[in-house]
């Protein structure tokens, strides 16, 4: 991606990198930006996750459909002011803009929580907030990595990238338990802010590679154009992009569902927030260790060798064995064991594939139809799953219930898996055939 011959030291760094990944020398700069942008962010957002996570808690499970609609409905309200920033802004100006946002939105909550003002309501704006904050910035991130790297580099390096934000996840909760009880909140609303600026500095510097260099589409500087309902537009004509987003929501549905027996499980389980924090900290750590493995020595392996599809297919499968395993045991045990699988196998394998899936879209669906579906799409399956749950519970169907219930939806899940990877390696064809055609060779 960013042009020009690597110095010594890239050259070095190069070889080491090459142990792990399939990389070219020229392709090592942007790979190291990609993998500290997305560390930052990470650990910018699991600083604060653990709390989020115990925060939704205090008014009780019966209160979690109400906190999904509501992180709904926010991003219902921001998706139009994020077109209208894509369609008068161009990537390198609008990117920084979101994520510094974000930033005095952290900085704000450090010192309400630091003052203790209204506890409950501040925690479950908290909880929305966070909710709608990791998708919008975790997206944004995605469209940059597909803006700036073909489909075939995607498969290379995507991989090894996510391997940056799983770095970050482990890094986050052990710098929140080392420094919340000694020096607050406040602390790490700052470290998190700041954290954000890091991201913020590596995409730019990214993006200033791409708007020099031979990529496909505009160049990062020129506007996208559009309206602000663009994205919605974009997915309602393209079968493509609506597969992507049934995928999505079936993951969607699935999470929602094992979320809220998570917190069924949890409450019974541990008697005080505290107590509750540290098992959600503990199974972010290991779901972070273990995808962070797969990511640096199996993520490439699969995506290229097996494909796609099959990396796609994956987190169905997974999410089966979960909902089977916490039907027959019900227990705290159980409940990290799969949480830590099928989260650890959908970061290092399915969230890679996902994303090279829109390295073949135009520019305008990289920013536009992504963010969409990343965000309202992704929160409205949390949203309509939440009062499905609560409507099952309360009709009498337990969670066995509702997992032999969804396992014709895993099938479709898993052919629509099948179906992407075809029409992903199809377009990435066509588009390689007309860069040959138009003698415009892609920067790698």
């Amino acid at each position: 991606m960013i042009p020009g011959k690597p110095g010594a030291a890239e050259a070095v760094v190069h070889r080491l990198l090459a142990r792990a990944v399939v990389l070219r020398p020229q392709e090592t700069a942007a790979l190291l930006l990609g993998f500290t942008a997305f560390l930052s962010l990470l650990c910018a957002y699991y600083l604060l996750r653990p709390l989020r996570d115990a925060m939704g808690l205090v008014g009780g499970v019966g209160q979690l459909p109400w906190l999904f609609s509501a992180t709904f409905v926010s991003m219902l309200a921001l998706v139009p002011v994020f077109g209208a920033l894509t369609a008068r802004l161009p990537p390198r100006r609008f990117v920084p803009l979101v994520y510094r946002f974000f930033a005095l939105n952290i900085l704000g909550f450090g010192a309400l929580f630091a003052t203790g003002v209204q506890e409950v309501a501040v925690s479950r704006v908290f909880f929305v907030w966070l909710s709608v904050f990791n998708l919008f910035v975790i997206s944004v991130f995605w469209s940059v990595m597909a803006d700036g790297f073909s489909s075939e580099q995607g498969k290379r390096l995507f991989g090894f990238i996510a391997a940056g934000g799983t770095a970050g996840a482990l890094l986050g909760p052990a710098l929140a338990a080392v420094l919340a009880v000694r020096f607050g909140v406040a602390l790490l609303a700052l470290i998190a802010a700041l954290l954000l600026e890091v991201a913020v500095q590596c995409l730019r510097r990214l993006q200033h590679a791409e708007s020099h260099g031979g990529k496909d589409g505009p160049p990062a500087g020129e506007r996208l154009g559009g309206g602000i309902l663009a994205g919605v537009t974009l997915i309602a004509r393209d079968r493509y992009l609506l597969g992507i987003v049934v995928y999505l929501l079936l993951h969607s549905c699935a999470s929602t569902l094992l979320y809220f027996e998570q917190g069924r499980i949890v409450a019974a389980g541990f008697a005080d927030t505290a107590s509750r924090t540290r098992f959600f900290a503990l199974v972010d750590l290991c779901v972070s260790g273990l995808a962070l493995s797969l990511q640096l020595f199996g993520s490439a392996y699969v995506i290229r060798r097996a494909g796609v599809g099959v990396a796609l297919a994956v987190l169905p499968l997974a999410t089966l064995a979960a909902f089977g395993a916490l039907a027959a045991w019900p227990t705290v045990a159980v409940l990290g064991a799969v949480q830590v699988l099928r989260r650890s196998l959908d970061y290092a394998l399915a969230r890679p594939a996902r994303e090279t899936l829109f390295t073949v879209v135009a520019l305008g669906a990289k920013y536009k139809a992504k963010n969409v579906i990343d965000t309202v799409v992704y929160r409205g399956g949390d949203a309509v799953s939440g009062w499905l749950s609560a409507a099952l519970t309360a009709l009498g169907l337990g969670f066995a219930g509702m997992g032999a219930a969804f396992a014709p939806a895993a099938v479709l899940w898993v052919g629509l898996s099948a179906w992407l990877s075809r029409r992903q390696a199809r377009y990435a064809e066509e588009s390689t055939t007309q860069r040959k055609e138009d003698h415009e060779p892609r920067i790698e």
